[in-house]
């Protein structure tokens, strides 16, 4: 988990490797929140809002959007959406929805989850998704839904990979959502538009609050049917919201001005891998480094000393007990990865 063992500190915080959802909203960003135009959304009368969810439909090629206060709460919403009490969604052993989304799901929709093992690169096999679907048996749960992820730690699932996972969950009678997490990290690894990453799958949730830097939202798609029942799903869980045009002024800056630099993010990654390299006691792959996230194997015993090393130096990074997760983003420059490089070798020189 990575939320365990997190390192704190008192001192000023001069670097935070834990996540990208802890981006600072720009000074333009905080400007085009304050002088966004808004309407009372319950009522459909945000224009702001209204302007996100039909940009983020568009760009990801579905027919409407729904915006909502986070990731968890989209897939939430898309669940509940595309399934009935007692159905049954197959997911990836290591997915986000799967193991960190407190069991929404079954708790709030009677939906169980049938786990389908991952890969190391994050994906899954199609027989195994196959092997997982129910039989139409009275015993049995429905296998109503299959959820993709892309990025998985920091990996990309190719369009080509989405798309073939997504037409063995067609064969078997699946809808199919992707948790779009870290979508647009992926559009711009892969260098392809965003619909044709997503053209394969139903419904997408897209994150705003992690590499695009916005403080909080994410915009779920698909048919203009499946938003309508989403949209009820919005409600029943509490996540009707007024004037939220100051957040969707947000989104919008985001996705204007904050995708082309995430490339920034992945080359500062790849830097701090390479550069970590050269730490002996430290074990890392730049070869695996796809996108904004570096994966640092450390000996046994080593990983609560060097966080609370770091953390005197106003360095946070997150938790783990031989793997800890480090991850670049809108606020971490290229002067800062030659700094936390530098402040680890010293660690362990």
């Amino acid at each position: 988990m990575m939320y365990a063992g997190v390192a704190k500190t008192n001192r000023p915080v001069r670097m935070d490797m834990r996540s990208d959802t802890v981006t600072q909203p720009t000074a333009a960003m905080r400007r085009a929140m304050a002088e966004a135009e808004v309407g009372d959304d319950v009522y459909g009368d945000d224009p702001t809002v209204n302007a996100l969810q039909d940009k983020v439909a568009k760009l990801l090629g579905k027919e409407a959007g729904l915006f909502v206060a986070t990731g968890t709460q989209s897939n939430l919403c898309a669940t509940l959406a595309h399934c009935q009490r007692g159905d049954e969604i197959l997911v990836g052993d290591s997915y986000h929805i799967f193991r960190d989304e407190a069991g929404g799901a079954a708790v709030l929709g009677g939906v169980m989850m049938a786990p389908v093992s991952t890969t190391a690169s994050g994906g899954m096999l199609p027989d195994d998704i196959a092997a997982t679907v129910k039989p139409d048996d009275a015993h049995c749960a429905i296998s109503r839904l299959l959820c993709l992820e892309n990025t998985v730690a920091g990996n990309v699932q190719s369009a080509e990979t989405i798309n073939e996972l997504a037409a063995v969950g067609r064969t078997h009678g699946l809808a199919v959502h992707l948790d779009g997490a870290r979508l647009m990290n992926a559009v711009v690894k892969l260098d392809i538009p965003a619909a044709k990453l997503v053209a394969g799958v139903d419904t997408v949730s897209l994150c705003l609050s992690k590499g695009l830097g916005t403080p909080a939202g994410s915009v779920l798609v698909g048919p203009a049917d499946f938003i309508r029942r989403a949209h009820r799903m919005r409600k029943l869980v509490g996540g009707g919201m007024r004037q939220i045009g100051v957040l969707a002024a947000a989104g919008i800056h985001a996705l204007d001005h904050h995708v082309d630099r995430l490339a920034d993010d992945h080359r500062n990654a790849l830097h701090l891998a390479e550069r970590l390299q050269q730490v002996k006691a430290i074990n890392v792959d730049p070869d695996l480094v796809h996108t904004n996230m570096v994966f640092i194997g450390l000996p046994d015993g080593a990983a609560d000393g060097l966080r609370k090393y770091l953390a005197e130096q106003g360095i946070l990074l997150g938790g783990g007990s031989q793997q800890i997760r480090l991850v670049t983003h809108l606020d971490i420059t290229r002067d800062d990865v030659d700094v936390l490089s530098e402040e680890i070798s010293q660690y362990f020189a």
